[in-house]
């Protein structure tokens, strides 16, 4: 039997955690001067109060999505990937080798293709640590956290020395092809009669990424191989009892995962940069870890906590340019929302798993 109802644990803990780290969020602001109710509501009309504040708040949640997707398919295995960020870069670069160096006709068939480039690049960068903790035992977490720093170093040397065009200094690739540019919510809404800020980046990498959830969805929880998949995260000594092989699903997982973080090139590269840049993933593969904490793991948890953070990253740049706080404070704050979703999840669970027991035991 469960301790608590199943909305209590996917709604209300979430819920309660935010509750606290915005009190303590508040705390601080107080602590520097500033009025925390002032705060907020520039936060709120920064990235909510205008299709600008919307289309920076969709195009990073997209980008949230995307890695979300990536730890939530992993976790699901018993394997945490800090990985994210360099299949991420690894994903720019199969993108930048999509764009550049084929010719398309149109963006569509271009967008095809850079999913495909981005999705492999980053299962072949997944696919190392997952072939060591399958075959030798390394555990996921120490070899995905150095496969960044790698990931890092390859992409600035493919820049400076490969794809940076003649007579330029910027570490950077050539500007994509016509062709290849992806359509903005702007221009996607315009022809509706719905207006929409032109200047916003967010782009239909967001369509994209909400397909890929109903897809991890549908992996998970109806295919047989998201069975395996289940079962192996919740007793690896049942799931080989059951015929399942461990070395085969660890490996699978992490290619998926990989992938997942990959694709999120497609929006910050292809869609928004519109070429390939030094620390264009913007520490996203990072966030991806809180978002799926956060989300529970879940296709449509992760999508509403894609969608807080990139409210937190929209509003927290408005605060940083219309106030004199910080901006190192809006990553106290994220660090907080994160501190208590993730790390302190228990804080929460606890008092209310025996509050719910408590009342079950009245009623009966």
């Amino acid at each position: 039997m469960e301790k608590m109802p199943r909305w209590a644990d996917v709604v209300l803990i979430p819920l309660i955690s935010l509750l606290l780290a915005a009190f303590i969020s508040a705390l601080v602001i107080i602590a520097i001067g500033e009025d925390p109710i002032a705060a907020v509501k520039l936060m709120i009309n920064g990235a909510l109060g205008s299709t600008y504040g919307w289309g920076y708040t969709l195009y990073y949640a997209t980008n949230f999505i995307f890695t979300g997707l990536a730890v939530a398919v992993a976790f699901h295995a018993r394997m945490f990937n800090i990985g994210g960020e360099g299949q991420a870069m690894l994903g720019g670069l199969g993108v930048a080798i999509a764009c550049l160096y084929i010719p398309w006709p149109h963006w569509t068939v271009a967008l095809l293709a850079a999913i495909v480039m981005s999705g492999l690049l980053g299962a072949a960068w997944a696919a190392i640590p997952a072939y060591l903790q399958a075959k030798r035992g390394s555990h996921i977490v120490i070899t995905t956290i150095m496969f960044n720093f790698i990931a890092a170093g390859l992409l600035n040397y493919v820049l400076v020395n490969v794809m940076r065009p003649a007579g330029s200094m910027d570490p950077a690739s050539a500007k994509f092809p016509e062709p290849t540019h992806l359509p903005t919510l702007y221009d996607m809404l315009t022809p509706l009669g719905i207006k929409f800020s032109k200047a916003a980046p967010a782009n239909v990498s967001l369509f994209v990424a909400l397909i890929a959830c109903v897809l991890v969805w549908l992996l998970i929880w109806r295919m047989k191989l998201g069975y395996e998949i289940r079962a192996q995260g919740h007793s690896e000594s049942a799931a080989k009892y059951a015929g399942i092989n461990p070395t085969r699903i660890i490996i699978i997982s992490m290619l998926i995962s990989g992938g997942l973080a990959g694709a999120m090139a497609i929006n910050n590269v292809m869609g928004e940069a519109e070429r390939l840049v030094m620390n264009a993933t913007e520490g996203a593969g990072f966030i991806g870890i809180a978002v799926a904490l956060m989300g529970r793991n879940h296709p449509f948890g992760v999508v509403l906590a894609a969608v807080l953070f990139g409210f937190l990253y929209q509003g927290g740049a408005e605060l940083a340019l219309w106030t004199d706080i910080p901006r190192e404070l809006i990553v106290v704050i994220q660090a907080l929302v994160i501190l208590f979703t993730g790390a302190l999840d228990n804080m929460v669970r606890m008092p209310l798993e025996r509050i719910f027991l408590a009342l079950r035991k009245e009623r009966s």
